[in-house]
């Protein structure tokens, strides 16, 4: 079969299936498959993700199917193994199973935090909604049940390898310190702490810095958001060429807005150039914004500048906003490459689609209520896609939420071309 970039083994359906739509949704073909006689059926995938089934299969059994399925795929650029977000089932065992066939030298990076499904890791303890494992109702599964908190306990009910920890205040210090650790670590099992999306950012980061630095293979262990971090700061793309980024335009100055600007920012390396009332000049804003489109960015941004507290701001000056955002839009989709458009804020999604020159919005779906995305009708941009969002609409992910969606989106339509 065609070589893949990424395989991921997970142990039950559903968990696998989510994890195959993050990687889909960061624009990568994604094929999920139940059994390793069916890995044929992933000719051409991006990413082929297995799952076998073991969650509830005898250890014996389950480290047998691990290493079968890591043998059934040529070699990849990043091997993941899934596990349930309450860490039931073999995972030691299976974590064993890995590093028994993968290359010598291999590491596990174990990051089980999933924050937006309320699952984070804190010196050493997996919790859920902040109370530990073993208190909750995974701790009274029928059939898998877990009797632990500290992640490393569970591991080590499976294997015997050695197994270090990162606490979360040297995660909490940013990549160096982290990649610092890593690299001093011998252990060939890590298991790291993180609460939220940005932790997972930074060690994703640090452990790609390492790669570069010693060569290090790294075999991700999580429940999802952590392996397509890590894929994204190894440098694994769609089977296409680079993809044009998404140009953000955020007029919102809303608390929300802002909470989903540092998520785009922490999360997909978003970059953005802040307007002030004291600078209304959309030639200005867009050479600036220009000026960040370097080779692998996803997502370029202009965004309105919050006043500071107690500033006062005149109306009219406030009024003309959304106009210059637009227009600074309009000069950056005329001058350069860009593969979809988002907007936040009713009005400057008015604005931006009358400086476009488009005669409307051709819907497609619904990303989340009230926020939705399709491509533009009519002008010089006819078929870009675009997604809009109001400003107080959606909790914190909902900004990468729509970017993701617009990824996947032009993934499809640079692999459509790419044939």
């Amino acid at each position: 079969m065609t070589k893949a970039h990424v395989l991921v083994i997970g142990d039950d359906l559903t968990g696998s299936n989510a994890t195959g739509a993050r990687f889909a949704r960061a624009g990568l073909r994604t094929v999920s498959v139940s059994g390793v006689d069916r890995v044929v059926c992933a000719d051409g995938a991006d990413v082929v993700v297995l799952n076998l089934g073991t969650r509830h299969r005898d250890a014996t059994t389950a480290r047998a199917l691990v290493q079968e399925a890591v043998k059934a795929v040529a070699p990849v650029e990043l091997l993941a193994k899934r596990v349930d977000t309450t860490l039931r089932g073999n995972v030691g065992a299976e974590v064993d199973a890995v590093l028994d066939v993968a290359e010598p030298g291999t590491r596990a990076l174990v990051v089980p935090a999933f924050p937006e499904a309320g699952r984070t890791t804190v010196g050493g303890l997996h919790l859920v909604d902040g109370v530990p494992l073993a208190e909750t109702s995974a701790a009274r599964d029928p059939l898998t049940p877990v009797a632990h908190s500290r992640v490393a306990t569970i591991l080590r009910q499976g294997t015997r390898r050695d197994i270090a920890e990162v606490p979360l205040d040297v995660v909490q210090s940013g990549v160096d310190a982290v990649a610092d650790r890593l690299a001093a670590i011998r252990a060939p099992i890590v298991v790291c702490d993180a609460t939220i999306n940005a932790h997972l950012g930074v060690i994703a980061e640090a452990a790609a810095a390492v790669r570069r630095r010693q060569a290090i293979r790294w075999v991700s262990v999580d429940s999802g958001p952590f392996a397509v971090l890590l894929a994204t700061a190894l440098g694994i793309g769609p089977g296409v060429s680079p993809l044009p980024p998404v140009l953000a335009v955020v007029g919102s100055i809303t608390g929300t807005t802002g909470d989903q600007v540092r998520e785009l920012e922490q999360v997909m390396r978003a970059r953005f150039v802040e307007v002030g009332l004291e600078r209304l000049d959309a030639r200005a804003v867009a050479t600036e914004a220009a000026a960040l489109l370097t080779p692998g960015a996803r997502v370029v941004g202009i965004r309105t500048r919050p006043p500071a507290p107690g500033e006062r701001v005149d109306h009219d000056t406030a009024a003309r906003i959304p106009r210059v955002l637009a227009e600074a839009a309009a000069i950056l989709l005329a001058e350069h490459r860009f593969g979809g458009l988002y907007a936040t804020g009713g009005d400057i999604a008015e604005a931006t689609t009358a400086a476009l020159a488009s005669d409307g919005f051709a819907i497609d779906t619904e990303v989340l209520p009230l926020a939705v995305a399709g491509s533009l009708v009519g002008g010089p941009h006819d078929g870009l896609p675009f997604a809009t969002k109001g400003g107080l609409i959606g909790d914190r992910n909902a900004a990468v939420a729509c970017v993701e969606h617009l990824i996947s989106v032009i993934a499809q339509r640079e692999r459509g071309r790419s044939q």
